[in-house]
């Protein structure tokens, strides 16, 4: 039809603010491009086929807008339906927005071909498969499977049975392939992301972010400069999409180049290294701090760290490069409780100070906490509280453990029967409908209503808006302020 276009391959960022973060999604929350949808664009674009990406949370746009700017713009080959999210925990929260969309667009048009990927696919394949509109879904990282099955799509007699990590239905059954090898020379394949596709002026970094200038949250990009953890943590489902011994990173060149065009071409300032661990590879950290250094840029930029992976050596050249917040999981102020969903071997006095050490290094700290691990208490769970106000951490996340499928702790709810999110968007940390998982001796409700009221007295504690007040001004202290006069409401505990 005319006006509209070919693609081969159209990329889908599902998502809905106001479900997933109710009120504080207006003005608090960040708005983040979908840096791995954008990378697999510039995977398929390089292998000679067409690309478009809708994302649908910067456009604010419903399941049902989705569907219709599809079938108003566009006929795609394929459409690829990538479930992640800010972190890997956050892919389940979008899948209620996902599954509408793609029962919107067969709706509109059943002959469309849809494939699912992310961390929740490819923590739950077969399932997804039997539970949502779709064609396919892709249990590994994506690019390779994406490619394969479209070009099978565009082919006079489509065969899918040849494609690695490939979920699809054969004669009415659903049938899976066996996983296809991780790619190894990402620097090659996924030297960046696709970012003239996005609507890079929608984009803003998280409140906190930007304490040093609130009014200039945008422009702002995530970028990955490693895929995969080392790490092994029962809370994480990281690896679902990855498999074992996944961790790969790009080199320090292929970073630059890609923080080049951002800074030049978009004016960004504001990045976010969205690696679940960035401060870890010696050569790696410093090579891209170099970097940076060298050209001069001045830029606000965060990054995961671990307290065993912040080195002395690190932070001077973090600091010069840019680095303004390292977001440090410290998790729980129980040991006993650490050690049980194997977060590192570190106490107390060695987390504080870490803490410590960061902030005299002039870099920001956000701190984060886990309530209702499984061997948690009401007494470990205030310890969890106390050393969070000890450690006065320049900005604190507050969740509560969620047994999110790909994780060890999603396979021990199973196992032990323990009651589960009644719908996906119950996995969203700040959703009406969240449902934390239980400990062996509190319930999901009292673990809620635990992280919630904990959340309040951290943010109206005197002595971090005293903190706050003298690091960042008054109009930040404000700021805070008018966050915490925003109660969620919870069908839990209401």
């Amino acid at each position: 039809m005319a006006g509209k276009k070919d693609v081969d391959v159209l990329f889908v960022n599902p998502g809905s603010r106001s479900a997933v973060y109710q009120e504080l999604g207006d003005t608090f929350s960040a708005i983040e491009p979908p840096s791995l949808a954008g990378m697999f664009a510039t995977y398929i674009r390089n292998k000679g086929l067409s690309v478009g990406i809708i994302d649908a949370p910067a456009h604010n746009l419903s399941p049902q807008g989705v569907a219709r700017f599809v079938a108003e713009n566009y006929k795609p080959v394929l459409v690829v339906m990538v479930v992640y999210g800010f972190q890997p925990s956050a892919s389940t929260q979008n899948m209620p927005a996902a599954g509408e969309t793609c029962a919107a667009l067969k709706e509109l048009n059943g002959n469309c071909k849809i494939m699912m990927t992310g961390t929740h696919p490819a923590a739950l394949p077969e399932r997804t498969m039997r539970e949502e509109s779709i064609d396919y879904v892709c249990d590994r990282e994506g690019p390779q499977t994406i490619l394969q099955t479209a070009l099978a799509l565009k082919s006079s007699s489509p065969d899918f049975s040849g494609i690695p990590s490939l979920w699809y239905r054969d004669d009415g059954r659903i049938v899976s392939n066996p996983p296809g090898e991780l790619m190894d020379d990402i620097d090659r394949e996924m030297p960046e992301v696709a970012w003239d596709l996005l609507p890079m002026e929608k984009y803003r970094a998280h409140n906190w972010h930007c304490f040093e200038r609130i009014h200039e949250r945008s422009p702002y990009v995530s970028i990955h400069t490693s895929l995969g953890c080392p790490y092994k943590c029962s809370f994480c489902c990281i690896n679902a999409p990855f498999g074992k011994s996944s961790y790969r990173m790009w080199s320090p060149d292929t970073v630059i180049k890609e923080i080049d065009v951002l800074v030049n071409k978009y004016g960004v300032r504001n990045i976010k290294f969205v690696d679940e661990m960035f401060v870890l590879n010696r050569n790696h950290v410093i090579g891209i701090c170099d970097r940076i250094i060298e050209r001069g840029y001045d830029l606000n930029i965060w990054a995961y760290a671990r307290v065993d992976t912040v080195k002395d050596e690190f932070l001077e050249k973090l600091r010069r490069a840019g680095f303004r917040w390292l977001a440090l999981g410290i998790e729980s102020g129980s040991k006993h409780v650490r050690d049980g969903v194997e977060k590192g071997r570190f106490g107390t006095s060695q987390i504080l100070e870490v803490v410590k050490k960061i902030q005299d290094a002039d870099i920001y700290v956000i701190g984060n906490y886990i309530f209702g691990l499984p061997d948690d208490t009401h007494e470990s769970m205030q310890d969890t509280l106390e050393l969070a106000i000890e450690a006065n951490c320049e900005f604190a996340n507050f969740y509560s453990a969620m047994a999110y499928p790909g994780s060890q702790l999603y396979r021990m709810a199973v196992e032990k029967g323990w009651e589960l999110p009644d719908s996906w968007i119950g996995y969203s940390q700040h959703s009406y409908e969240t449902k934390p998982l239980r400990t062996e001796v509190l319930g999901a409700a009292e673990v809620l209503k635990f992280r919630d009221e904990a959340f309040m007295r951290y943010f109206s504690n005197p002595k971090y808006l005293d903190m706050v007040r003298k690091k960042f001004g008054a109009d930040v202290v404000q700021h805070v302020k008018d966050m915490t006069q925003i109660k969620l409401k919870r069908k839990l505990y209401s």
